[in-house]
């Protein structure tokens, strides 16, 4: 192909408990695209992307449908130091994988591009990463945590008020329930 739409959209307030203030404040719906083009001149470096079903249970929507009826807890459950310490090791190991492959080092990614889930998580992986928040994305005061979309949203921000450069070297990261985590190493 030449031309590939990539589309990350959630309309997480579907499945929110509006009694659980522990979920219902931090998820928010929206929707991002990049469209990604055939070029002679490499842009996508690295990609790398784990699952573990074993933690399913610190981040999960336990409901499912069946017969078009819900069958059980249909809102997101959520254990949120147990998340945080999850997403914090694995976003740092995936972006510590990612950058041992390209023989590159936290200091030569020009921008952090993480998924927007939490001021908290996003901080440790920059720091475990050896970089200033001068060279991250947030974007999460503003949308909050869109999950999928977070990191097209993001992009967008950068790319607009032009803190985003041809050439530059950009690492996007992402976690999400089941548990599933990766990462995109790329020359902008």
């Amino acid at each position: 192909a030449r031309n590939v739409l990539v589309v990350g959209a959630e309309t997480l307030s579907r499945i929110l408990n509006w009694e659980d203030r522990t979920t219902c404040v931090l998820f928010g719906d929206g929707a991002g695209a990049v469209v990604l083009q055939r070029s002679e001149t490499p842009g996508i470096l690295s990609c790398k992307l784990h699952a573990d079903g074993s933690q399913r249970c610190m981040l999960s929507a336990p409901g499912q449908i069946r017969n078009g009826k819900i069958d059980g807890e249909p809102f997101i459950k959520m254990d949120g130091q147990s998340v945080f310490k999850f997403a914090v090791k694995s976003l740092s190991d995936v972006a510590e994988e990612l950058l041992a492959d390209n023989k590159m080092k936290g200091t030569d990614v020009d921008w952090l591009v993480p998924h927007q889930a939490n001021i908290r998580i996003i901080e440790a992986t920059a720091k475990k990463l050896g970089l200033s928040m001068d060279n991250v994305v947030l974007t999460v005061a503003k949308h909050g945590n869109t999950s999928a979309a977070s990191i097209p949203l993001a992009l967008d921000t950068a790319v607009r008020d032009g803190r985003i450069k041809p050439g530059q070297h950009l690492l996007m990261e992402g976690v999400g329930g089941g548990f599933t985590w990766g990462a995109a190493l790329i020359r902008w």
